[in-house]
Formats: structure tokens, C-alpha cells, sequence
């Protein structure tokens, strides 16, 4: 059974830390410049994700969400890349981050995210 996340806002940092496991040792899985995924890659589980600039990946664009590329999948070796894909389908990440794909042609495909809203109230 899985406990709530422990949310954590530094105001001053624009930073958001969601911890699912804490205290776990976790392998950091950098999405893109703004989304560390922080892992542990021998169960295959979240342990926390951080968001930097928070307040700029949870504002609304004019239709929608927004949408941010996961442009560090490409770094990562094939194994870790399915691992994170994996990861991120899943509960706890996918009631934090939506999946998808951006196809600006039929032969390239951009895995991107968009962050649904998490509860700041409980944030400390």
C-alpha cells in the first residue's frame, strides 16, 4: 500500500520536491532541464520527483496544460530509458506527470509531459 507523497515547496528556489520514499537511495533521472525523476532502478519504482521553476511548469497555457519535451530520455542507455518510461506510466508518477508524444512528422516522434496540478496546500 502506498503511503501519500510528501510534498515540500521552497518558495525562494521555485522549487517543488515530491518524495514517495523517503529516505530511499534513488538514481536521478534528469527529463529535461526543469524535471528530475529520482529512482531506484532495481525495483523498477519512483522514490521522488523535483521540479525546478515550479511556478513556470505549472502555469496554464492558452489551451490547456502545458507541454514540456523529455529531452533527457535521449541521454539516457536504452535499459534506463525503458525503466523511466515505465516509471512514469505508473502510479505514483502518473497522477503527477501525463505521457505523451509530440509528432511534428510521420517520421519523428518527441516524447513530451504535462504536469497536472499538485495539492500546494499540503506542501510544508
Amino acid at each position: 500500500m502506498m503511503n501519500k507523497p510528501i510534498i515540500n515547496y521552497d518558495e525562494l528556489s521555485d522549487t517543488l520536491y515530491v518524495s514517495f520514499e523517503p529516505g530511499e537511495k534513488a538514481t536521478g533521472i534528469e527529463l529535461n532541464d526543469h524535471i528530475l525523476l529520482r529512482i531506484d532502478k532495481e525495483r523498477r519504482k519512483a522514490v521522488g520527483i523535483t521540479f525546478l521553476d515550479y511556478s513556470l511548469l505549472a502555469q496554464k497555457a492558452d489551451f490547456g496544460p502545458r507541454s514540456f519535451p523529455l529531452t533527457g530520455l535521449a541521454d539516457l542507455s536504452s535499459e534506463l530509458r525503458e525503466i523511466a518510461v515505465d516509471i512514469l506510466l505508473r502510479p505514483p508518477v502518473n497522477a503527477i506527470l501525463t505521457l505523451s508524444t509530440y509528432t511534428p512528422s510521420i517520421s519523428e516522434a518527441i516524447p513530451i509531459t504535462s504536469l497536472h496540478s499538485v495539492p500546494m496546500s499540503v506542501a510544508g
